[in-house]
């Protein structure tokens, strides 16, 4: 299987001829993947506002200052070191789950379990008074976010191996996925304009939970070994005993993070971005660093053959130095979507807006936007050249981010709000669109799970780290300037487009088989 051009002047090929047992017939027909990734969208996509934008409007409208609110979107850098228990959600199950409905709607049912307890816990500290119990709720609750990801994505990746069969796929994960963002987007802020934010919280709880039982109540995975009750009896045991267990070693190792800022005299007047940046990057500087002994490495290297890491080790190997290229560029390309995420709702805020009218700009007006614009994305992604869909997808995304200029320098009215937010969101939905066909498309169909995590990861870590310091930025640039630089940052990703058409992967990988 190959990659259409990236551009006019290469091919982006995936070899993966070695690997034909990996692409099974899948058990799933056609037809039902796409209400299947529908359904899983909305899953992963409902809790993800309430550890970023809803949390970070709600600290806002508590009155915690816009410095910490920044630390605060750091909650979202947990999605970027996925890679490293990827591996274990593409070949461990989860006890009781996995005997009846098998490996991956195992790790999607426990996440949902972990999602729902998250969610109340983050209900019942909503008056924001007690901030480090806040964050470790708000990590718990992006760590479990995470895995139902991971675990779906390695699927998906299973189920449509194709650019084609990506693209509408895709659209509909999509759909789901920003349908249920823009539910508890706009449901959490109505819900706190008249209630209070723990109501808002709970009813998303609940809503997170619907997705449970529709699983649950689906047949049997072919080889299952228990049956419905007892599997879901021991899956939910198992479930508590791991949810608790999380939540202990998070506040641990939270505990230990804060004692050590505390040592070193570090405080929320700190500029800690430089030493979070170095830790962050790490991982993926030891691999580049390593590089050349990777290039040189056989099929039996162990590096190549591990578990642990040689799903990683793979994407250097057959993509080389030209790794380099692609992780500058998908590090790049959704910059300006992340920072405009972070300071939109409490730039809206500050600006003088209503609850209620923030809550109909991220659901009447956020909703049709976005997925309009994750048709258009879906469609181009299958049809064009990925070269010219990235393209066009980065530009119209810039122009989204800076519509918030405007925004920020006109009187609060209500249409100036919904129009900036109906032309964000569509460019954010046709850019995200091509964007996660485009990650797919470079993964090793050996290793779906593990690949994706590292891509997509690495995809938002720049990001995720500047949104850390968004405060800051904020403060030197103002909104204006802030916004001007995130649509500036998203386009920049378009001048690395042609050197991408010239970079052509190494053939098939070693390593261990992929669990069936």
């Amino acid at each position: 299987m190959s990659a259409q051009d990236i551009g006019g002047a290469g091919t982006l090929s995936i070899d993966t001829d070695s690997d034909t047992a990996a692409r099974s017939t899948p058990l799933i027909p056609q037809r039902r993947l796409l209400p299947l990734y529908l359904l899983l969208g909305f899953s992963a996509g409902l809790p993800f506002y309430m550890f970023n934008a809803v949390l970070l409007l709600r600290l806002s409208r508590n009155g915690i200052d816009i410095v910490v609110i920044g630390f605060f979107a750091w909650v979202a850098l947990l999605p970027t070191f996925k890679f490293l228990w990827a591996p274990i959600v593409d070949r461990l199950s989860v006890p009781g789950f996995a005997a009846f409905w098998g490996r991956r709607r195992g790790w999607i049912m426990l996440s949902q379990l972990g999602i729902f307890a998250s969610l109340v816990a983050m209900a019942f500290t909503a008056d924001d008074t007690n901030l480090p119990l806040v964050a470790l709720f708000a990590i718990v609750l992006a760590f479990w976010t995470t895995t139902l990801e991971v675990a779906a994505d390695g699927w998906r990746i299973e189920l449509a191996p194709s650019q084609a069969e990506q693209g509408p796929i895709v659209a509909a994960n999509l759909w789901g996925y920003r349908s249920a963002m823009v539910a508890a987007g706009s449901g959490a802020a109505l819900l706190a304009a008249r209630a209070a934010w723990t109501w808002a919280y709970l009813a998303i709880a609940a809503l997170a939970f619907l997705p449970f039982p529709v699983l649950a109540a689906m047949r049997a995975d072919p080889g299952a070994s228990a049956g419905r009750l007892r599997s879901l009896a021991v899956g939910v045991v198992a479930t508590a005993a791991i949810l608790v267990t999380t939540a202990a070693l998070t506040a641990l190792v939270g505990w230990v993070v804060l004692s050590a800022f505390a040592s070193a005299g570090i405080t929320s007047e700190s500029n800690i971005t430089p030493y979070v940046l170095v830790a962050c990057l790490l991982p993926f500087l030891a691999l580049a660093f390593a590089l050349p002994k990777i290039r040189r490495m056989g099929p039996d290297a162990p590096w190549r053959t591990s578990p642990a890491i040689g799903p990683y080790v793979d994407i250097f190997w057959r993509y080389g130095f030209a790794t380099l290229l692609v992780l500058g560029f998908v590090s790049l390309y959704r910059v300006g979507d992340v920072l405009a995420l972070t300071l939109s709702h409490p730039m809206w805020d500050e600006r003088g807006y209503s609850l209620d009218q923030i809550g109909i700009a991220d659901g009447a007006v956020a909703l049709p936007a976005s997925m309009l614009g994750v048709a258009i994305g879906g469609w181009i992604a299958a049809k064009w050249r990925l070269g010219w869909a990235l393209a066009l997808g980065a530009v119209v995304a810039a122009l989204g981010n800076w519509v918030y200029v405007w925004l920020w320098q006109s009187e609060p009215e209500g249409w100036i709000l919904y129009a900036s937010v109906a032309a964000d969101q569509f460019g954010n939905g046709m850019a995200g669109a091509v964007f996660v066909v485009y990650l797919s498309m470079l993964v090793n169909p050996r290793f779906p799970s593990a690949q994706y995590a590292f891509l997509s990861g690495f995809a938002f870590l720049l990001a995720r780290l500047l949104a850390g310091a968004s405060g800051d930025m904020q403060q030197s640039f103002g909104y204006d300037g802030f916004f001007l630089l995130a649509g500036g940052a998203s386009l920049s990703a378009v001048l690395l487009l042609p050197l991408l058409a010239r970079v052509i992967p190494r053939g098939h990988s070693a390593g261990p088989e992929r669990p069936v």
